[in-house]
């Protein structure tokens, strides 16, 4: 459901990807994007350049770097398509971008930030009857001011942890096929954990790269987080084609079945079914906005199958949920988190009558992560002085920075504080 401006400052994705193991050598004239994933979502940090020559040092100064932003789907703001891209400082490195003593290529490592739509080649772009985020065309054309020399043809890309997914996975029941990304842990000696990721309204379609990173959901397979899981976790990242609250006519907040649950359960089966090393009795199911709705409707659809639930900005109405469902769920761990100036899932109407329910139904292992406003978590933009729009409460969950119950006191975990994912990596089915 994310309909925001800084929607726009996403990822892009073209026909022609590059795994990091396949970069060869750039030639003059050619670069390669490494494109990296932020709070607000992914950015082009950083562009590889092939020179001529080997060379020790490299002077940011004499090299600048243009933009340009288009998209046969629909129409861009005029002030975001084209424009100059400030960079920070530049260093002789490998044609991966990896920093040498000397070497034939420059890294140039780009400024970013929430408010520059410039780093972005996806835009936020109506198309029918709906909105998505969308790959656009993204040019860049980099100058060398001392001796004139330019390099316009891109190479390939790099994306950080996003391409260690398997990109390709498709399933389809009965007239519903889904597009899904997974990643499993290497040298594994037994069978580990599944983290399911369903992901916001703005995110549907058929390539799950935007899944993955519309915003931050590819961090779930980072080593800050696998480690918390032992020798690491499966990640399973679906895509549904339009949006997860789709109903047969229109969209559903809970009054009316949505067409893609039971697809994505068969999903989910299928997936275990078919990777033995999955323990099916830690299978976390967690989502945001839409996905959110969509996780907590295969908990109530499926209670004693998943271990435990972890949602943001919950986009399920609290009027649509009977007392049986309330109490058919009190059982299952979930830990909830949102904004209090979320005006997009509004707590009032979702997930705070919903929490106090599952609290007087005696529920004994449900937390509820509760922000004044969503901030700036890295201190580069204002810290706790810079809000992103209230409805992103899913950084929080992106980054493993929940910690606190709805009264503001720590969670605690066999007599010790701990993180939203720290609390889910302890939790099994009976």
């Amino acid at each position: 459901m994310k309909t925001k401006l800084l929607n726009i400052l996403l990822i892009c994705l073209t026909p022609f990807w590059l795994q990091a193991s396949d970069i060869k050598p750039l030639s003059p004239g050619s670069y390669h994007l490494i494109i990296e994933g932020f709070d607000w979502g992914p950015a082009v940090n950083k562009i590889v350049i092939g020179l001529d020559e080997v060379t020790n040092q490299v002077n940011a100064s004499q090299f600048e770097v243009f933009v340009k932003r288009s998209s046969k789907l629909g129409e861009i703001p005029e002030n975001q398509t084209s424009g100059k891209r400030p960079i920070v400082y530049a260093y002789p490195s490998d044609e991966k971008g990896n920093r040498v003593a000397e070497g034939n290529h420059a890294t140039l490592v780009l400024a970013v930030s929430p408010v520059d739509p410039l780093g972005s080649a996806i835009q936020y772009l109506r198309m029918g009857n709906r909105s998505s985020n969308t790959w656009i065309d993204y040019a860049v054309t980099v100058v060398d001011a001392r001796s004139g020399a330019t390099w316009t043809e891109e190479a390939g890309r790099t994306r950080p942890i996003v391409d260690d997914f398997d990109l390709n996975g498709k399933f389809t029941h009965e007239d519903i096929t889904l597009p899904f990304a997974s990643f499993s842990p290497k040298n594994l000696s037994k069978k580990a954990p599944l983290i399911i990721w369903l992901h916001g309204g703005g995110e549907g379609g058929s390539d799950p790269t935007i899944a993955l990173m519309g915003n931050k959901a590819f961090n779930y397979a980072s080593p800050e987080i696998q480690m918390l899981f032992g020798e690491g976790a499966h990640v399973l990242v679906p895509q549904a084609p339009t949006f997860w609250m789709q109903a047969t006519d229109g969209m559903t907040r809970g009054q009316t079945e949505d067409i893609y649950h039971k697809a994505l359960f068969a999903l989910i089966e299928d997936y275990v079914s078919k990777n033995p090393q999955v323990d099916p009795s830690r299978i976390y199911v967690g989502g945001c906005s839409n996905g959110g709705y969509m996780s907590l409707k295969l908990i109530f659809e499926h209670p004693n199958y998943f271990a435990a639930g972890y949602i943001s900005a919950l986009a399920y109405h609290n009027e649509f949920v009977t007392d049986d469902m309330v109490k058919s769920i009190k059982n299952v761990p979930i830990w909830f988190v949102h904004s209090k100036d979320d005006g997009v899932t509004k707590p009032d109407q979702t997930v705070v009558p919903f929490y106090n329910r599952l609290m007087a139904a005696g529920a004994k292992n449900v937390h509820f992560t509760f922000y004044d406003h969503v901030t700036d978590i890295t201190g580069f933009y204002g810290g706790e002085d810079y809000h992103y729009n209230g409805h992103w409460s899913w950084i929080y969950s992106h980054a493993n920075l929940a910690r606190t119950d709805l009264d503001g006191s720590p969670v605690m975990l066999d007599g010790r504080p701990v993180t939203i994912m720290e609390w889910m990596a302890a939790q099994r089915t009976k």
